[in-house]
């Protein structure tokens, strides 16, 4: 797919200076320069700056706050100097909802009393698509290694405490000697067609009217292809032929990579199976138009920024090749 890698999260061609990881003097340097900057998260929220052009907030390593913080992601450089990931979690805003910490529809913003001006936190999702690819890549990738290491402080091996190496992309245990490595569970996402329609699902607990692609996770063993007939006939009764793939994403929510791929049905008998949707449907590619337009009385479009939205505004468009 010629168009692949405008994607959401598709990608900036970031120097993510691997080779510096497992220098520790190196890396000692490069962490520690004067024009290191910080991409700061609070419970996987990043630090915005700016109102209708949103940017990610570039934090100097000595800025106080950073003193409550956790160590230091490397993320790669920019023009040279180091951007790294970093915590507060620790920190505690007055008020709101924890419940509602990024939900699907979290609106809620926090403002750190250290921060001067507009800098708030904010759910990734509901800005991703108003972030630079620069910084929208800076964001996902903070987000995900950040929350694998939130998650996976002990040994798999032994069950004891891990200590953060190799600028963050390690977990090395003290006491066995394993090496534990940030995970990316693959997902199918896939656009499956029959004639002029597409078959749409939604799951429990999307906004009213909501619509997307079906995906699912590969299981062990299992290829690609294989992944997308077994998912849609599992979730839609739906019996697929040809599979091809067509992009991919990077899905911090917390930690997938989406791989789009196009699927031909064989029939169109639809059985949901409840456990996995609510609903399923053939959408014409005239009433999936007046949903991305807006007009449609039953159907909205996935949420702009998702591979779902991407793919099927690109079928829309007859751009898949």
């Amino acid at each position: 797919m010629r168009h692949a890698e405008e994607v959401t999260f598709g990608g900036s061609g970031l120097d993510r200076a691997g080779e510096v990881r497992g220098d520790s003097q190196a890396l000692t340097a490069l962490m520690t320069h004067k024009d290191t900057r910080a991409v700061v998260f609070w419970r996987g929220k990043p630090l915005i700056t700016g109102d209708e052009a949103i940017a990610l907030a570039l934090v100097p390593m000595d800025h106080p706050v950073l003193a409550a913080a956790g160590a230091p992601i490397l993320l790669g450089r920019e023009d040279g100097a180091a951007r790294v990931a970093m915590s507060l979690d620790n920190w505690l805003p007055e008020g709101g909802d924890p419940a509602t910490l990024n939900a699907f529809a979290d609106t809620s913003e926090q403002q750190h009393p250290g921060f001067d001006g507009d800098l708030r936190f904010v759910e990734l999702r509901r800005v991703m698509t108003g972030l630079s690819p620069r910084d929208a890549e800076l964001a996902a990738s903070g987000k995900a290694v950040l929350g694998w290491h939130a998650t996976h402080q002990f040994c798999a091996r032994c069950g004891q405490p891990t200590k953060v190496s190799h600028g963050g992309w390690q977990r090395t245990c003290p006491a066995c000697g394993a090496h534990h490595f940030p995970r990316t569970d693959p997902v199918v996402i896939m656009l499956i067609t029959h004639g002029n329609r597409v078959l749409l699902g939604r799951s429990p607990g999307w906004p009213q009217g909501m619509f997307s692609c079906l995906a699912g996770f590969i299981e062990p063993g299992e290829t690609i292809e294989a992944a997308v007939r077994r998912e849609v006939y599992e979730e839609s009764g739906i019996r697929i032929g040809a599979v091809d793939y067509l992009a991919s994403q990077p899905w911090a929510f917390p930690s997938s990579l989406m791989i789009g791929c196009r699927g031909d049905a064989l029939d169109e008998t639809i059985t949901i199976d409840p456990v996995e949707i609510e609903d399923a449907r053939w959408v014409s590619r005239e009433d999936l138009a007046e949903a991305f337009a807006g007009r449609h009385p039953e159907i909205l479009p996935a949420r702009n920024g998702a591979i779902a939205h991407f793919l099927l505004s690109n079928w829309l468009a007859d751009r898949l090749d």
